[in-house]
């Protein structure tokens, strides 16, 4: 929904000067906190098995009241903006013991604006939108007679939000987001196998409904199918692995990511903790968190914000340089207890959330290797293209990574594709094996989704070609 003065959507029923007031009362005796609200409208369509099987369309809004005093912190929200409730959930903040310092200080001012206002939810028809599917769909099956079952979804959602803290300070910012994805399976002499291909950013929905991009989707899922079509089982042991570059990087995000936000290494539970200025990676490994990239039409990629959810603008930070460590991503808890500056990653999935420290683009930084050489140099391994679902131990960074497309290398050059594929390894290990780095740093297309404690929002990631040696390789071969 497209409206003159958006942020009119948050104060239907409230004066925002009575707004602030409220939560300077509310928050009077506390260290650190903000009065949350958001109004968010989504929508999403599946077309599966050769028909429309879904179309969701959602609106909310509502307010997450937080209050900061030492380490301890109150939290209360309602899908309803209005005195009363802000009033009611402002008894909760009364359980905290009184602040016994000075209040923390505001977030400093930002007046970069990395997307556009504009909705995408509006900027096309149902029946438009519905079409698109039908296209993607006719089109896939007509690639290829193995294309045996074709899935297509299209995702939007549009979020207003205003932080208003007790001291004054105010930030909003409203926030576009979009993804396609296409599904494929295909059959040969009996034998089915999948390929998917997705991509997004915070932008209207413009260039998803460009021939040239779908198509793209579609000859990216059908080639992974046809690839795994003539896959032969994975073999199992300890070897040499050339991870690709892009979407692998979700290894990174979730090996070494997590375990370099200020939560996990303030309460001593990452293996990152205490080890500011040690050598943690290879020579070479440059590691940073950046919610200020662009992408598409020079508007915001996925994970990127102008302002984190606690109003703190994004930028870039430095997590590991040149294999040595120096700093976690930080929002304002965590950074005060730990005696740093906020980084901008304050994040939360909806009002009803409080903001804990999270990524936003993270990615490895490019090398100087040439990806045709750093294959050239393994005698027998792996190639890892890209990677599907994993798990990850924070505190102990053991990971385990299924791969949906990969090859084997013999002599220096690519085998044959092969199915079942695990990558099994811990992340601070992993960085210290990298024993080359391509010069062909890629970031995500623009689907990536991060879980912690509960609370899933979009992220970013992206990685160069990676040579790892001694990486264990779960296969049935």
């Amino acid at each position: 929904m497209t409206v003159p003065d958006p942020h009119a959507l948050l104060f239907a029923q409230l004066d925002p000067a009575r707004a602030q007031a409220l939560t300077a009362e509310a928050l009077s005796a506390c260290d650190d906190g903000e009065l949350f609200l958001q109004f968010i409208a989504s929508e999403s369509f599946l077309f599966d098995d050769g028909r429309l099987k879904t179309a969701d369309y959602s609106r909310d809004a509502g307010f997450g009241l937080r209050g900061v005093s030492g380490e301890m912190t109150g939290f209360a929200h309602a899908n309803e903006i209005s005195e009363s409730a802000i009033r009611r959930a402002g008894e909760t903040l009364r359980l905290l013991d009184p602040a016994q310092g000075q209040p923390t200080p505001p977030p400093r001012a930002n007046n970069r604006h990395l997307y556009t206002d504009q909705s995408p939810l509006d900027t096309l028809g149902f029946a438009e939108k519905v079409r698109l599917l039908e296209t993607i769909d006719a089109a896939a099956r007509a690639r290829d007679p193995r294309v045996v079952q074709v899935s297509a979804s299209l995702a939007a959602s549009w979020s207003v939000i205003e932080i208003l803290r007790a001291d004054g300070f105010t930030a909003s910012d409203i926030r576009p987001l979009v993804r396609l994805n296409v599904s494929i399976v295909a059959e040969s002499n009996g034998r089915r196998e999948t390929g998917s291909f997705g991509l997004g950013g915070r932008r209207l929905y413009d260039d998803l409904f460009e021939p040239q991009t779908w198509n793209r989707a579609i000859d990216r899922a059908l080639a992974q199918a046809l690839t795994n079509l003539e896959s032969v089982a994975a073999p199992a042991g300890e070897m040499t692995v050339l991870v690709g570059p892009g979407w692998p990087g979700v290894l990174l995000h979730e090996a070494v990511g997590h375990g370099l936000e200020g939560d996990f290494n303030r309460k001593g539970a990452s293996a990152f903790s205490g080890r500011i200025g040690e050598r943690v990676g290879a020579p070479g490994v440059t590691v940073v968190d950046d919610g200020t990239l662009l992408g598409q039409g020079g508007q915001g990629r996925r994970g990127s914000l102008s302002i984190d959810d606690e109003g703190t603008p994004t930028g870039e930070t430095v997590l590991i340089e040149d294999g040595i460590l120096k700093g976690y991503m930080q929002d304002r808890l965590n950074a005060r207890l730990m005696g740093v500056a906020p980084t901008g990653n304050g994040r939360r999935e909806s009002y009803a959330h409080a903001p804990m420290p999270r990524m936003t683009n993270t990615f490895m930084k490019a090398g100087n290797d040439d990806p045709g050489e750093l294959l050239s140099r393994v005698r027998n391994g792996i190639f890892a293209k890209s990677f599907g679902g994993g798990q990850v131990d924070i505190v102990s960074g053991k990971f385990v990574f299924s791969c949906t497309e990969a090859y084997l290398i013999e002599n220096g050059k690519l085998g044959a594709p092969i199915k079942g594929a695990t990558l099994i390894g811990d992340g601070p290990t992993v960085l210290t094996r990298v024993k080359g780095i391509g010069n062909d740093l890629e970031l995500d297309e623009g689907v990536g989704i991060c879980g912690k404690g509960g609370q899933s929002v979009p992220a970013g990631v992206g990685q160069p070609s990676l040579l790892i040696e001694g990486l264990t390789v779960g296969g049935t071969g």
